[in-house]
């Protein structure tokens, strides 16, 4: 790059950092000048000679700053801002793809997102010293624990075999603030024996347009396959806690979070366990029960056939050592 192109480059960093170090504009600033279009023409032709490699990486994010994980013009998301960090770092403009979008507020323990480079990149998504700059690039509630190199083609949304969502309740008369941004307070006590009964009406594969944000079902497939939903209590910082577990193999939007505030009107004794199935049968999403907030849902894992991810301390020992 020459030194114009550098001084765009560094500007747009600036605006990221002073905008939050999250503004999707600046993103967007760096693709948008005349440079940079020649700079991603000439990236594209290389991908499209077959040039290139497949990256992934593994991050973790707090979701309430950001309006969900997809970029988006003029807000603050987890892509816009990873994508930025991204374009900083190789200098060329980087689109992503994830493993699960996520809402607004929703949380996120072990997301994936897959990208194409050109081969000349390969020793330097290698370099450990890449994790570190990225991280210090990225957005403070987002962390990235882990980059690699992985077969050509490999898409962290398209070879992903099976999600993980996991929702946290705390059920007590007094909040507790601590935990108050990762969970949702209710108050009134629940029946879980009652929920879990419910909760195996959702086992197999079901039609679950009653369960999912109407508009996104129009024209769309609704039929998913969700191999288990456990109610298992958990401890969060000596605070006993509900989690629901959701299992599958793909989900529809809000899907995961209408389960739950539908599983909660059973667990409140608004209804019976058996309703579930009848919601089930209606696909109507009138029939369901609330969206539960956002704020208490995570996503939790992702696997696939053959990509495996560092342990975020083992990754952080090799990187340290390396450092030294």
């Amino acid at each position: 790059m020459n030194n114009n192109e550098n001084i765009a480059w560094e500007r747009a960093h600036r605006e990221r950092v002073s905008a939050g170090n999250g503004y999707d504009a600046a993103y967007e600033s760096v693709v948008a000048g005349e440079k940079d279009a020649a700079c991603a023409a000439e990236n594209d032709s290389v991908l499209d000679a077959g040039r290139f490699i497949t990256c992934a990486a593994q991050l973790s994010y707090n979701g309430a700053p950001f309006h969900g994980f997809a970029r988006q013009p003029h807000q603050c998301s987890v892509q816009g801002n990873v994508e930025a960090a991204l374009a900083t770092l190789f200098r060329i403009p980087v689109q992503t793809v994830c493993a699960g979008r996520t809402d607004a507020g929703v949380h996120a323990r072990r997301q994936v997102i897959s990208f194409d480079m050109p081969t000349s990149f390969e020793e330097r998504i290698r370099s450990p010293r890449s994790l570190f700059a990225l991280n210090a690039l990225t957005h403070d509630a987002i962390a990235i624990h882990d980059i690699k190199v992985v077969e050509q083609g490999f898409s962290a949304r398209f070879d992903a075999i099976e999600r993980t969502y996991r929702y946290l309740i705390y059920n007590a008369v007094a909040p507790c603030v601590l935990i108050a941004p990762l969970c949702w307070h209710i108050t009134k006590p629940l029946d879980v024996s009652a929920m879990q009964q419910a909760a195996q009406f959702f086992i197999g594969e079901h039609d679950y347009k009653s369960f999912c944000h109407a508009p996104s079902a129009v024209g769309k497939p609704t039929c998913r396959f969700v191999r288990c939903v456990n109610i298992i209590p958990v401890e969060v910082w000596g605070y006993a806690c509900i989690a629901i577990e959701v299992v599958g193999n793909a989900f529809l939007h809000s899907m995961v979070r209408t389960m739950v505030g539908t599983l909660v009107h059973v667990g409140l004794g608004k209804r019976q366990p058996q309703w579930i199935e009848q919601v089930l049968h209606t696909r109507d999403r009138r029939a369901a029960g609330p969206c539960a907030p956002a704020c208490g849902l995570t996503f939790w894992d992702v696997s696939y056939p053959s990509v495996t991810f560092e342990r975020e301390q083992q990754q952080f020992s090799a990187a340290w050592g390396a450092r030294l």
